[in-house]
This record gives C-alpha cells, sequence and structure tokens, in this order.
C-alpha cells in the first residue's frame, strides 16, 4: 500500500468507542465507517482506548496524526467518556475539557483541515424505557464550543439515545459486548459490557455517523458507496439478521 497524497483523508481521534478494536466481539464504529465509503477517500483512526482529549494531547497521538494531515482534510473527535472520570483544580466540561477541544481546532485550522466535534456515544443505561444522561454536562460543553467555534458537530448523544431507545432496554443488549460464560474461546465470565459495542452495534452507529454527516452538509459525503441505504435510528437493521464471521483472533 503506498500513500496517495491526493486523496483526502478523514482522521479520528477518540477512546475505546472510536478505536479499531483487536478482540472479538468489541467493535467501535471507528472501526466500521471505512466499510461504507469508497477509494477515493482514506480513513486514518488515531483513537485509542481509555484516552482523554487532554491525555490524546499528551500523548502525542494529535501530534502524531497532525504530522500526516495535508490541507482539506478532516479530523473526527469524540472523547466525553473518560473525560468526566478526571477530577480535580481546573477539571471539568466546560474548564480543561474545552481547552482541550479547542487545542484540537486550533491545531487541525493551522495545517489546513476542518475539525468536526463529535459527542460520546450513549451508555446502555435504561430508566422507564429511557436511555439516561451519564455523561454529566459534557455532551452540552461539546455544543458550547461547537458552536463558540462555529464548527461542524456530529450529535452522536442523540443518535445513540434513539437507536437504543428503540431496540429496548433488553433487545438493546445485542448492540453492546453482552454475551453468556463459553460463547468465545476461554471465556470464563459473562460478558455484560454496557459501554463497548459488538459488530452490530458499530455499524449502526456508523451509520448514524453517516447520516448526520449528510444532516450538516460536509462535502465527505460524496464519497459514500452506492449501495449505502438512507439509515434512521428510529429504525434500526434487524440484530438478528445481522451476520458477522468472528476474527479468529482472540486474547
Amino acid at each position: 500500500i503506498e500513500r496517495d497524497n491526493k486523496v483526502p483523508t478523514i482522521f479520528l481521534a477518540g477512546n475505546s468507542t472510536v478505536v479499531d478494536q483487536d478482540e472479538e466481539p468489541w467493535a467501535s464504529w471507528g472501526q466500521m465507517i471505512p466499510r461504507f465509503f469508497n477509494e477515493k477517500i482514506c480513513f486514518a483512526n488515531y483513537a485509542e482506548s481509555g484516552e482523554s482529549a487532554n491525555t490524546f494531547i499528551a500523548a502525542n497521538r494529535l501530534k502524531k496524526a497532525l504530522s500526516q494531515m495535508k490541507p482539506g482534510d478532516y479530523l473526527l473527535m469524540e472523547f466525553g467518556h473518560n473525560d468526566q472520570k478526571q477530577k480535580g483544580p481546573g477539571k471539568g466540561a466546560y474548564y480543561s475539557f474545552a481547552t482541550s477541544l479547542k487545542t484540537f481546532i486550533d491545531e487541525v485550522r493551522l495545517k489546513g483541515g476542518h475539525p468536526v466535534l463529535v459527542t460520546p456515544t450513549c451508555r446502555r443505561s435504561f430508566k422507564n424505557g429511557m436511555i439516561q444522561n451519564t455523561h454529566l454536562d459534557f455532551p452540552n460543553a461539546i455544543h458550547w464550543v461547537a458552536e463558540k467555534e462555529d464548527i461542524p458537530l456530529i450529535d452522536l448523544q442523540k443518535m445513540t439515545r434513539i437507536l437504543f431507545e428503540s431496540l429496548g432496554e433488553e433487545n438493546s443488549k445485542k448492540a453492546f459486548v453482552h454475551y453468556p460464560a463459553g460463547t468465545f474461546p476461554h471465556q470464563a465470565k459473562a460478558f455484560a459490557d454496557n459501554t463497548h459495542f459488538n459488530p452490530y452495534g458499530a455499524y449502526e452507529i456508523a451509520k448514524c455517523v453517516i447520516e448526520e454527516m449528510k444532516r450538516i452538509g460536509l462535502p465527505i459525503t460524496d464519497f459514500i458507496k452506492k449501495d449505502y441505504s438512507p439509515y434512521h435510528p428510529a429504525t434500526p437493521d434487524n440484530p438478528n439478521t445481522f451476520h458477522w464471521d468472528a476474527s479468529p483472533f482472540i486474547e
């Protein structure tokens, strides 16, 4: 594979909900979204599990992505899951977190790129059939920064809430890593992960990202494959008919 500098690149920054997952049955929207685009655009996934906006910068992950960025490229950044866990002076959605997002935006603009903010995906946290907000003020802070800086925003918080409520409290487990013990090799305990997605969930959320790209009018939607069908999270694909050949790689 040789680099083609004529091809626009979509860089992805984020945490474990975006990263290229190594092991079945975990998956992410950042891992699946390239399937829906043609060969005239490139995805470069720099996300890493456990990262917050500030630690992503401190680990030089942003610097590494920027070293490959050319004018006209995009950076989609989804943070909030791990940022909300940070405590102490100066921490918080409208303080250190907003400052880190501003750093992302400024650095991308200096490279001639297009920054795009993404609100975090909802966790599977139901009460009376409704998804509960578990991200405190962080999604609102992302909206605030996007409006203040006049940049596009992909609202995955809203889209995934619709998706999971449409599937229902029990059926939504089929979008997450919920499997009885023994489903995978050497799996001694049941998986009951309400944050991370399986391949079905990752595919559905990738479609949510694409529909948001279309809603906000990103030019990169010109590169969507012709076999892509319009999607709405209120009418998700049937998880029982979704087929995935599990990778043999497992820790």
